[in-house]
């Protein structure tokens, strides 16, 4: 985490200084959070999700997005770059400069080993707070099970796990996926050389 010889940032002073950045950051409350990189697993899986996504909701009012658009979970204060995002309408952005989403339909993060933990609890909690939010998908990097958080009419949170190969019907954005074409062409996985 980082912050300023001054203490904890402003919202205002994070997206100032995520402006002239070269790498992308997470803030939570005031801390900068440095983001690590990817492997080439996370990175296919990361586009396969979203070529199935832009492919099965082609005609509709729906834009998909990759990991530089950055959410913003108001109240919390907390600013993330899901690995794939989408949004029903139009966008609403807190910016003029369109880089901080405040209206995501549907959330993505592919799950790493250093940040499994922190998507699955901290993530996930903090997106349920936002309120055009329906979705919310956990893709492991190998096929495997995705878990897939749905909003409930009532606005209870329902989960559901997968099979890696089964369709997956996300209700709030009324449309569905192949789950196995998340995983197409993955790297295989060697010992290090």
């Amino acid at each position: 985490m980082m912050t300023t010889a001054k203490g904890r940032l402003t919202v205002e002073e994070y997206l100032v200084l995520e402006e002239a950045a070269v790498e992308r950051h997470e803030f939570f409350r005031g801390e900068i959070l440095a983001m690590s990189g990817g492997t080439a697993n996370h990175a296919l899986v990361a586009m396969n999700v979203g070529v199935a996504l832009n492919l099965a909701l082609r005609g509709r009012p729906c834009r998909v997005m990759g990991a530089d658009m950055r959410i913003g979970v108001v109240p919390d204060d907390l600013f993330t770059h899901p690995d794939v995002v989408v949004v029903s309408g139009e966008p609403r952005f807190r910016r003029p400069q369109q880089t901080t989403l405040l209206n995501p339909s549907l959330i993505v993060e592919v799950l790493s080993p250093s940040t499994e933990r922190h998507d699955r609890g901290f993530k996930r909690f903090h997106y349920q707070q936002v309120e055009s939010l329906r979705e919310y998908l956990l893709v492991p990097q190998q096929a495997g099970p995705v878990e897939h958080f749905s909003r409930d009419a009532d606005g209870s949170w329902r989960a559901r796990i997968l099979r890696p190969n089964g369709p997956l019907r996300l209700p709030g954005l009324d449309v569905e996926v192949r789950l196995e074409d998340f995983f197409l062409n993955l790297v295989a996985e060697t010992p290090d050389a």
